[in-house]
């Protein structure tokens, strides 16, 4: 008599689908699509084009943000049980910036292998042509909606070096350029707009001149932005003088010398190394 136990237990694949051209799905997610036997996704009828255009007859079932944390139980309870399942959200990577993340995570917790299927992101795609440095990035999904909290939002990145990719709704996005250039400054952005899609449009520039591009313009469809980081300034101080002003802190607060000098690397804009050069050897 077969037990639960003995049963071999099913995988988890999180697919990644295109986020416009069908032809950017990957072989390989087309076969996982074929060969398990259930596919999870956030919207069905969205789907059901991606998976007709590749002769993929697998049954659907939804998953969307409003049924996730009650369906996927149910979901890993099948798995358990030796059903192979995929999960695809609309457009590009499940769990990033759209929901996947409850039902993967629980997958983890109750011990089922979870299997990538990688394939287009809306967020490298964006990078790979924006210009911006792309070694060092940070991708926050959505700004927030609410301008109080937007703002907030923007304020804590102001220093960030880093390049910045945002999600952002094209109603609103002319509001965000305008709080980008007040708190961040009239840096260079990019504004990639319907990606892979027939309408794409890829505008560069400072935040003031694509705000005169978009300015008489409806916009429509979704936005990816990408935001220069903010330029590291290249400091003249002497070795002494940073020496002295370590020592001013030193004497005057209550700063570990790890502090001081990751204070000092800061606000006088040089690398953390070169502080803590001057300060060992002065030291020694």
């Amino acid at each position: 008599m077969n037990r639960e136990s003995d049963v071999k237990q099913g995988t988890l694949y999180v697919v990644a689908t295109p986020i416009g051209n069908l032809e950017d799905i990957t072989l390989r997610a087309i076969r996982v699509l074929k060969e398990v036997q259930l596919i999870a996704a956030e919207d069905t009828r969205r789907t059901r084009k991606l998976l007709s255009a590749y002769h993929i007859h697998t049954p659907l079932t939804s998953l969307y943000d409003h049924v996730e944390e009650k369906k996927s139980g149910v979901l890993i309870d099948r798995m358990k049980k030796g059903l192979d399942i995929a999960y695809v959200s609309d457009a590009g990577t499940p769990g990033v910036s759209d929901p996947g993340y409850v039902l993967i995570s629980r997958a983890v917790a109750r011990g089922i292998r979870v299997v990538p299927v990688p394939g287009v992101s809306a967020v490298v795609a964006a990078l790979s042509v924006s210009g911006l440095p792309m070694d060092r990035f940070i991708f926050y999904g959505f700004v927030p909606a609410r301008a109080a909290r937007r703002r907030s939002f923007l304020s804590a990145l102001a220093e960030e070096t880093k390049t910045l990719v945002f999600y952002e709704s094209p109603r609103r996005l002319l509001a965000t350029l305008a709080d980008i250039e007040s708190i961040l400054g009239d840096r260079n952005i990019v504004v990639v707009r319907e990606l892979t899609k027939a309408f794409e449009e890829i505008l560069r520039g400072t935040v003031r001149n694509v705000i005169g591009e978009l300015r008489e313009r409806k916009v429509k469809g979704e936005v990816t932005l990408v935001v220069a980081g903010k330029e590291q300034t290249v400091s003249s101080c002497s070795d002494e003088e940073i020496q002295a002003r370590f020592e001013q802190l030193r004497s005057r607060s209550n700063l570990s010398r790890r502090d001081i000098i990751e204070k000092l690397a800061r606000n006088m804009g040089v690398p953390k190394k070169r502080v803590y050069r001057i300060v060992i050897n002065s030291e020694g």
